[in-house]
């Protein structure tokens, strides 16, 4: 016999008809507000997620952005190249071409020193200060000031034609060099996308190696030493920026960020 307790108590039924006095479990909320909370914290983690792959990215680009200066010695490499140019032109005029190209020759091997001193890479200091050696020689077997800027002028015809040539042979050489760099190898070649960014990017070498030769080449022609100069350092860095810009944009649209950064955010 029931109790006198259980005879007030409601009676209800499981899922199996069985009477039982104790209430089941309730199905799961359908609460607006429950699913407005969950649908928010969906929300936050779809932008953490966000966040984090545009940190990612930003570093990528930073990451390539300071792999292709330091094959140019970094900024500070890039300055340091323009020295010798700047001294040889006014000491010309002042002391003569001798003491012009023993002073290109004294700056170029200070840069290298300091380098060193600095525990900096010295590879850009080295390859600089062959290049000066290279002109300094040209200018004292031409006799002539404007020696010192021939071998920097054909220098930037030939760069030019070979960034062409890889153009037109589908292997253009932002991409081969950056593949090389950073351990791509070659598989973009068979990403059209790709490939269409990196002919960009070798395109804009092409201009400022076709610009470099075209405007110093003149220079050198109607003997303008001074402008010669002015035009080898208005036209060497400032434009090295601009393409080098060019190549990272083309890097990252591209998708292929230094591996160790891909590695990190993974």
């Amino acid at each position: 016999m029931p109790s006198s307790e259980d005879r007030g108590a409601p009676t209800y039924r499981d899922a199996a008809g069985r009477a039982s006095t104790q209430q089941p479990d309730s199905p799961p909320s359908a609460d607006p507000a429950h699913a407005g909370a969950r649908t928010g914290r969906h929300r936050a983690d779809d932008s953490f997620a966000g966040a984090v792959e545009a940190v990612a990215e930003d570093e990528g680009k930073d990451a390539a952005e300071q792999t292709l200066l330091e094959q140019l010695g970094g900024f500070s490499g890039l300055i340091y190249s323009t020295l010798p140019v700047l001294v040889f032109v006014p000491v010309n005029s002042l002391w003569g071409l001798t003491a012009a190209i023993w002073s290109s020759l004294g700056v170029a091997a200070a840069v290298l020193v300091w380098r060193m001193v600095r525990r900096s890479p010295i590879q850009p200091a080295i390859s600089g200060f062959l290049g000066v050696g290279v002109c300094a020689f040209i200018a004292y077997r031409m006799g002539e000031a404007k020696g010192f800027f021939l071998f920097g002028i054909y220098t930037s015809l030939v760069y030019g034609g070979v960034f062409l040539a890889s153009i037109l042979v589908r292997w253009p050489l932002a991409g081969v060099i950056w593949g090389v760099l950073n351990g791509h190898g070659s598989g973009w070649r068979a990403d059209r996308r790709a490939l269409r960014l990196y002919d960009l990017a070798t395109v804009t070498w092409v201009v400022v190696f076709g610009a470099r030769y075209l405007v110093q080449s003149q220079l050198y022609d109607s003997d303008h030493t001074g402008w010669l100069a002015v035009a080898r350092i208005g036209m060497g860095w400032p434009l090295t920026a601009v393409a080098l810009g060019v190549t990272v944009w083309a890097v990252r649209r591209a998708g292929h960020l230094p591996e160790k950064s891909s590695a990190e955010a993974a």
